[in-house]
């Protein structure tokens, strides 16, 4: 039987592909026509495939641009030129802007009993290079690279397996992909979408030069070792990363691609000549000729930005630079709007379940301990001080409009009472203080708290000074300790770490049909129980079983959710989720929907007014599709 997938409304159906379209002519951007001329790349005509994606206005709320112009952003990591994969947003299947899974780079997809993904590639498609882009870059990635030892020892990414089941995977002609399991895999396509998307498929035509299948093993060897590689394997992976974009030769797929090397101050991304994107009167996308990306101190960004230095610039700014950024807009010639944020908490405090002071990991599993901890955090001083009041108060949980909200559960255990929180404390025993009014723990010593931080935001040093001032009224002290973010990483999943501060959930407005895994213990990288999360990523070949009950009834819970299909179902799962780790406490949210400002230059037409900037599901400005923003000038 084949049925409509359900996660929001799916469109397994095609998009609308130049129905009347193929009579529209299509343009030549005028940034290729000397390339074409010179016969270094074919006319337009022979780089776009057939059907291309249109975008128009009634898929994106858009309209009609023209070609030119250099976008500049600035980012304070070298590695952030990854967030070009994120912004760029090209993908086999990826959301709408109303969250919808519809095609993009496959002309059509088609999904059986939530168990059988079929895929129809568009015809004449290519990569940035210019080769074709078709089922044998799914084959080589499935065969030569996700099922081969030496690059993935653990075995196919997780997200490809259903009860430790693989899929299997058939080439029916070079345009069509079938990935097929004996039970429902519900996360495939939300992870085909993701920020950071499951790459599914790898320019074979370029990566077989690196790869022993194809080249001799020896010779392959040895040139990986000349140039700074252990072996072959480790080269093959520093030469084939498609969403870290350090290697300039890489073939892709997205509007833009990468033209320089690391290290460098400067980045520079051209129009892809073969997208396969193109605008209802036949220009092809991205309408933007170059994204030149400046590295800067993370510190000096929204100064910078104020400066009309970035024509684009969502990510370090904050709330707190709203008044600076918004009187420079006349100025500088940009805009500042102000977007929703969707993390279930701006910033959250997570006890280590895992960590390696057993006295400390016997306390900070009593669930009386986090809930008193939480009851002493002054969210309405912090909304006030930090936020304007413009914040939400609340636990880590879903926003408000989400159709899992829960009124009754998103104040739970985040109203502030410090005679609760004392009572609390007191039930758990520790009765005793020492000479400065802190409480001791069972095994003598002064309650005292150190929270890991990445170092990288004055305002959690500013959130953190307003917890320490309430914690010491309920006789508790607490210390900070910023870091580089690997090394505050380290020192969570390694347990050298009692308490970290960090984002919320990633996605505080999730359907039903939307993967509740970020409330069990299913990845390393959640602060609370990296061990457990690390157990169940690698089937159990690394970190620590869970032991504690409410959270194997967490994994449970999600693995019920992972085997159902029907949306009732699936709804209740989520909201038995929700209620036991809003009730758990097993981070303590502070304050959600906190306005993020992101500056445009005034002639940039296309970007909405009202949007949502986050990670999952909108990538940002991801799902309203850059290529269609273009330079009113």
């Amino acid at each position: 039987m084949t049925r409509h997938y359900p996660v929001a409304k799916i469109c397994i159906c095609l998009l609308m592909a130049l129905s009347a379209g193929n009579a529209v002519a299509l343009v030549e951007p005028p940034y290729l026509s000397e390339a074409v001329r010179s016969g270094r790349i074919p006319p337009v005509e022979s780089r776009v495939p057939s059907p291309p994606l249109v975008m128009d206005e009634t898929m994106n709320n858009t309209r009609p641009g023209r070609h030119g112009g250099t976008l500049r952003m600035l980012m304070g990591k070298e590695k952030d030129i990854r967030r070009m994969v994120v912004f760029g947003y090209s993908r086999l299947v990826g959301f709408s802007p109303r969250l919808d899974l519809v095609p993009d780079i496959v002309r059509s997809f088609e999904v059986r009993e939530g168990r059988e993904f079929i895929f129809r590639l568009r015809e004449g498609h290519r990569w940035s290079d210019g080769m074709p882009f078709s089922s044998e870059d799914f084959r080589f990635y499935w065969e030569d690279v996700a099922n081969n030892e030496d690059l993935y020892p653990f075995g196919p990414p997780k997200v490809l397996m259903v009860d430790n089941e693989l899929p299997s995977v058939s080439f029916p002609d070079a345009h069509t992909v079938v990935y097929r399991w004996s039970r429902p895999n519900p996360d495939f396509l939300t992870e085909l979408a993701a920020p950071r998307p499951l790459f599914i498929y790898m320019p074979r035509h370029y990566l077989e030069q690196f790869h022993p299948g194809y080249r001799d093993p020896g010779s392959l060897d040895q040139q990986a070792r000349e140039r700074g590689s252990r072996n072959w394997a480790g080269y093959f992976l520093r030469k084939a990363r498609q969403y870290k974009l350090t290697n300039p030769d890489l073939p892709s797929l997205q509007p833009w691609v990468n033209t320089t090397a690391p290290p460098s101050e400067l980045y520079t991304f051209r129009r892809n000549p073969y997208f396969h994107r193109v605008d209802q009167n036949g220009l092809q996308l991205p309408y933007i000729d170059e994204v030149v990306i400046s590295i800067a101190s993370s510190s000096l960004i929204p100064a910078k930005t104020g400066a009309g230095e970035s024509d684009l610039q969502g990510h370090y700014l904050r709330l707190d630079n709203y008044t600076f950024l918004k009187a420079g807009e006349q100025r500088n010639r940009y805009r500042v709007l102000l977007w929703k944020t969707l993390n279930g908490a701006h910033k959250a405090l997570y006890p280590n379940f895992n960590s390696s002071d057993p006295a400390w990991r016997k306390l900070v599993r009593d669930t009386r301990f986090r809930r008193a901890l939480s009851l002493a955090v002054n969210r309405k001083e912090i909304n006030q001080v930090i936020y304007y009041g413009l914040a939400h108060e609340s636990s880590n949980t879903v926003l408000p409009g989400s159709t899992l909200y829960d009124e009754r559960i998103h104040q739970r255990w985040a109203v502030f009472d410090l005679e609760q929180a004392n009572a609390l404390l007191d039930q758990v025993g520790l009765t005793e203080r020492d000479s400065r009014g802190i409480r001791l723990r069972p095994d003598g010593t002064s309650l005292e708290i150190i929270i890991h931080s990445a170092g990288e935001s004055t305002e959690e040093t500013d959130i953190l000074e307003l917890i320490h001032d309430s914690w010491l009224k309920i006789g508790v002290k607490m210390f900070v300790k910023p870091s580089q973010r690997e090394v505050f990483r380290d020192r969570v999943f390694s347990g050298a770490a009692m308490m970290s501060i960090w984002g919320g959930l990633e996605n505080g407005a999730p359907t039903a049909y939307m993967s509740p895994r970020e409330l069990a213990p299913t990845a390393q990288t959640q602060l609370q129980w990296p061990r457990w999360g690390q157990y169940h990523e690698t089937q159990g070949v690394a970190g620590e079983a869970p032991d504690m009950e409410s959270a194997l009834d967490l994994l449970s819970l999600y693995e019920s959710w992972a085997a159902s299909t029907g949306r009732e179902r699936k709804q209740d799962i989520w909201r038995r989720m929700l209620g036991t780790y809003t009730d758990e406490v097993y981070n303590i949210g502070i304050v959600n929907s906190v306005p993020q400002p992101v500056v445009v230059r005034a002639t940039m037409q296309n970007i909405p007014e009202q949007g949502v900037y986050a990670w999952f599901p909108t990538a940002f400005f991801g799902v309203y599709h850059p290529d269609v923003f273009w330079f009113d000038e």
